[in-house]
């Protein structure tokens, strides 16, 4: 009688279902991403969180939990988180946006996918409906918060110079030269040194034979050009208001150089550009160039030192004829013809001032003065020409 009465009530509906206790409903789970980016914006340090997220179906997620184990049918969205974690690393660099000097950064992300498989299979198990992802951060060894923990947070001055028309050794030594000073720190009472940025001025440093002036004509060595960029530095250091401790200009007006006398040359160790870092804090140099429109920039960043610096125009006087032609051996050149390689220039003496205005309201003047001899025009000729003679030029 006891076994027909359970028999009964087993057959009844929903018996056998209060006998066992009921599974969670399935639900999505949702996997987040969160991080953070540093910029300098309008001279501020600025941090700016950065949230990503992933949905894991929940016929899926029902799957693990039943089997104890990940579903192969979460594996193509687990790529997916993989990929989209990936950031590249990228050093901090000032760019303008919207008429403002914005630095940037980008750690390195990766995905830490054993470590956020192991937590996935664990929160599943608990039923849970989120979970962090498990990444790495690889920081940039020049990064945002360091150039504002150095005080590099403002753009102190820009300068620009033209090389148009610039045969192909001229512009490759440009750039080799440029990309030694890119990214260069100069530490508070540090001196910037030119020719020391640059070292050795050969092949094995990555420059070519060019021509340099020299013995009253123009002769190849290897760097040629490389006074376009202490040119170009020289101008956005003087432009910042910093002190100038050596500067050298051309024996002749270089029209690369215009405006007449704003330039610098150098030729180690007998001519170098210096100057020393007094501001107190760090300063930072960025360049940049396009080979496609032939123009060079420097910018300078550091603290915000309350200077503004004004450039005169060039004041040229003693305005004297150019002088008569030179020559210089030219393997390119047939023997009998000739080639030009340099217009001829006249004399001058150039004069520009710089004004500068303290935070304090104090007015300094200093001013750069070149003078410049006349300069014949200079032809290429063959190595065996008679007229290399007449000038003395070297075969």
């Amino acid at each position: 009688m006891k076994r027909l009465l359970l028999s009964a009530l087993l057959a009844l509906p929903g018996a056998a279902q209060a006998a066992q206790p009921a599974s969670a409903p399935a639900q999505n789970l949702q996997l987040t991403f969160s991080g953070e980016l540093k910029t300098i914006d309008g001279g501020q340090l600025v941090t700016s969180p950065v949230t990503r997220n992933w949905t894991l179906p929940a016929k899926w997620v029902a799957r693990s939990r039943e089997y104890g184990k990940l579903s192969t049918y979460l594996t193509p969205y687990l790529d997916r988180v993989e990929k989209e974690t990936f950031v590249r690393g990228r050093p901090a660099r000032f760019e303008q946006v919207g008429g403002k000097w914005v630095a940037t950064d980008q750690p390195e992300w990766k995905l830490d996918r054993k470590a956020t498989e192991a937590k996935l299979l664990e929160a599943i198990r608990n039923g849970e409906t989120t979970l962090a992802v498990v990444y790495s951060e690889k920081v940039p060894q020049r990064s945002v918060a360091l150039l504002a923990e150095r005080g590099v947070t403002r753009n102190l001055a820009s300068a620009r110079s033209s090389f148009t028309g610039s045969p192909d050794f001229r512009v490759k030594n440009i750039v080799v030269g440029s990309a030694k000073l890119d990214y260069q720190w100069v530490a508070p009472g540090e001196d910037f040194d030119f020719n020391k940025s640059m070292g050795e001025i050969n092949a094995a440093n990555g420059f070519v034979p060019g021509y340099i002036i020299a013995g009253g004509t123009l002769a190849l060595e290897d760097g040629g050009g490389i006074c376009q960029v202490s040119t170009t530095i020289f101008r956005a250091l003087w432009e910042a208001g910093l002190p100038i401790t050596e500067r050298h200009q051309h024996s002749h007006r270089v029209s690369y150089y215009d405006p007449i006398g704003y330039e610098a040359t150098v030729y180690a160790p007998h001519k170098n550009l210096r100057m020393k870092n007094d501001t107190g804090a760090y300063l930072f140099i960025q360049a940049s160039w396009n080979t496609a429109t032939q123009k060079l920039r420097f910018d300078v960043f550091g603290t915000d030192t309350g200077r503004r610096a004004k450039i005169s125009a060039p004041v040229v006087t003693d305005v004297k004829p150019a002088a008569a032609p030179s020559f210089t051996p030219d393997k390119q050149v047939a023997l009998g013809q000739q080639r030009l390689l340099d217009q001829p220039m006249e004399g001058m003496t150039s004069v520009i001032t710089r004004t500068v205005t303290l935070r304090d309201g104090t007015v300094k003047q200093d001013s750069i003065k070149s003078v410049y001899r006349p300069w014949g025009a200079v032809y290429g000729v063959h190595p065996n020409d008679p007229r290399l003679k007449q000038t003395g030029a070297k075969r």
